[in-house]
């Protein structure tokens, strides 16, 4: 690895956030799953977690929408929610699903400079009853339309970019949130990913 390169990587991994991260439940469009990555390694995001519990566990994403986004970030898949949610209890206090609810708050209403988790559901049926159930509550994205939805991709765009809005006026960016260990860790596993896509945990 080149001077050039490592430095590169290292101003990255500074800039990660250890406090926020997105959930996306049975979405079935691989290329959806890859867009939402592209956005999270844009706004420094670098845990994301896919719970696939009524579709199968992708083994691939569409590598034209990611740019091959997916090997620079550590993806945990699930396929239990419960599971899942005790993985995120661990690192996140607030964890928010997108749903149109009578006690949903608005995004903007949301305090991003807490650990916060964000989880978007299926194209179809959105998120289920069950991860609902275990969530804190609901958000939604205000909208002025007749049709009251968003594409998943955009959805999660619109909304991890307030995120990224709110950190940076409190300075997040300013310092590193990972740990040593956990840079150092991430930093030797990027050292040989410039051709090679990693293992899906």
């Amino acid at each position: 690895m080149t001077n050039e390169r490592r430095e590169k990587l290292l101003k990255v991994l500074y800039r990660r956030q250890a406090g926020l991260t997105v959930v996306m439940e049975n979405v079935q469009d691989p290329h959806n799953i890859s867009a939402v990555m592209r956005t999270c390694d844009a706004v420094g995001i670098q845990d994301i977690y896919i719970l696939n519990t009524k579709i199968p566990r992708h083994k691939k994403f569409g590598a034209k929408s990611s740019s091959s986004a997916a090997k620079w970030l550590s993806v945990h898949q699930f396929e239990d929610a419960a599971a899942c949610f005790a993985a995120l209890r661990e690192k996140y206090q607030t964890i928010l699903t997108t749903h149109l609810s009578s006690d949903a708050i608005s995004l903007y209403d949301i305090n991003f400079t807490g650990n916060v988790a964000l989880v978007f559901g299926n194209e179809h049926s959105g998120v289920s009853d069950e991860v609902r159930a275990l969530a804190d509550g609901n958000f939604i994205i205000p909208q002025m339309g007749i049709i009251q939805s968003l594409n998943i991709s955009v959805a999660c765009a619109v909304s991890i970019y307030e995120a990224y809005r709110q950190k940076q006026l409190a300075g997040h960016y300013e310092q590193p949130s990972l740990s040593k260990e956990r840079m150092d860790l991430l930093m030797d596993n990027w050292g040989f990913m410039d051709t090679e896509k990693p293992e899906l945990e």
